[in-house]
């Protein structure tokens, strides 16, 4: 077993590394953590408007004078995000990042309708629309920022700038260093911008939300989907790579849009379009013990494994299990390289998944609403946060068992070999 084990691991580590160090999934990993503060504050400002003791009256009166403070945070995340992703690949090819940055968002506003439709239908010009700068434009967002700043870093790594004295202060010096590559990538966008509207009468936002963004946000909130997304990450984890970053880098634009389309319907109060977005995988998966929902697995550790060995473990890691921070679990049992345990690591995720999924599509329990909830806040607290409802609290206590019934007879088993080898 062993020696299957050491063959699947030297296949599987080379592809790993290549997807764990990719300069664009990185970048993007950065530009979504850059927007993190901004989505937790507006997370926290949606649940207080929301919470479910207050009246109608009350939650107006809070929407309308703290409400800014999702507008301003979460509604925008693809101003964020575009910033971010110019600013990271900019510095991962050593040039100015405020620049790069600041260049791909003025991009991506090149390619921005200044325009929407009021309610009796009438054309506004001259306004931006929310959603352009939210959900419905992310994929547009992501696509011209990273074109922008490509153009961008190569002009200036060919070096055509505008070279100032040593004399004259640095601010001034870098400012007019990015005016060329600025100029020309910038003439790129406008000239893209009016070739789609000249020419086909549209936009590039419903162009790319059609052809792009409708479906690959389809399939990814597909329950099979999740499901082979889920087995990668813990298969990763298993040989010791950290599957979350490997695997989420790559999903996590999708997951993170389903989760603002959730959040825009909730503030309307609509009917809620995704089961499966962020703060349902956080929540629901990463949110009862870390990866591979491991919280169950101290608890065993600590109540019902007689080897002193597997209590302290257990004890050792139940305060970080609480908030999910699980390293102690992963490389103390060990995890990582233990075939006796490969089957309920993997199985358990898939199993809680699939179990979530239908429940909340028959009704019984609520969707996550759109608030994203820290990954660190404990179980129960991160389920009513989630959802809105105490019911997303009692949801995780009931995968929690599910949990415990899978891992507990191969962890007792675990338990009684080692004694026997004793």
């Amino acid at each position: 077993m062993n020696n299957l084990m050491d063959k699947i691991s030297e296949k599987i580590m080379p592809l790993a590394n290549i997807l764990g160090e990719n300069r664009y999934l990185k970048v993007l990993r950065d530009a979504f953590m850059l927007a993190f503060p901004m989505i937790m504050f507006g997370s926290i400002v949606v649940v207080i408007i929301n919470l479910p003791f207050l009246n109608d009256t009350t939650q107006e009166s809070l929407s309308f004078l703290i409400g800014n403070g999702e507008n301003a945070t979460m509604a925008v995340l693809t101003m964020f995000v575009t910033f971010g992703i110019g600013y990271y690949l900019s510095k991962s090819y050593d040039v100015e990042g405020i620049y790069g940055g600041t260049v791909s968002f003025a991009s991506f506003l090149l390619l921005t309708p200044f325009n929407m439709t009021s309610e009796s239908g009438e054309e506004i010009s001259g306004v931006l629309s929310l959603d352009r700068l939210g959900a419905k434009g992310m994929f547009v967002g992501m696509i011209a920022a990273f074109l922008a700043a490509e153009i961008y870093c190569r002009i200036t790594k060919k070096g055509w700038q505008i070279k100032m004295p040593s004399s004259v202060p640095p601010a001034v010096s870098k400012s007019f260093a990015a005016l060329i590559p600025a100029i020309i990538t910038l003439s790129v966008f406008l000239l893209i911008n009016a070739v789609v509207v000249g020419i086909f009468t549209t936009n590039l936002h419903d162009i790319i939300y059609e052809l792009i963004q409708q479906p690959l946000t389809g399939l990814g909130s597909t329950l099979p989907a999740t499901l082979i997304a889920l087995f990668l990450v813990q298969f990763l984890w298993f040989f010791g790579l950290h599957g979350q970053i490997i695997i989420n880098s790559v999903l996590d634009p999708i997951r993170n849009t389903l989760m603002l389309e959730n959040l825009e319907a909730f503030r309307n109060g609509e009917e809620l379009p995704h089961i499966i977005t962020k703060a349902f995988m956080e929540t629901f998966t990463v949110g009862i013990g870390g990866s591979g929902m491991t919280l169950a697995v101290v608890l065993i550790m600590m109540f019902f494994m007689k080897k002193k060995q597997y209590k302290d473990i257990g004890r050792l890691g139940v305060a970080p299990g609480i908030f999910n921070v699980n390293e102690p679990v992963i490389f103390g049992l060990p995890i990582v390289l233990n075939a006796a345990i490969l089957i309920p690591w993997v199985l358990a995720p898939l199993i809680v998944t699939t179990f979530n999924y239908f429940v909340m599509s028959a009704g019984i329990f609520p969707i996550p609403t759109g608030v994203q909830v820290p990954w660190t806040v404990p179980i129960v607290a991160s389920g009513i946060l989630a959802t809105n409802s105490w019911m997303g609290g009692l949801l995780q206590i009931i995968d929690l068992l599910i949990v415990m019934v899978i891992w507990y007879p191969f962890l007792r088993s675990l338990d009684r070999n080692t004694q026997e080898a004793l």
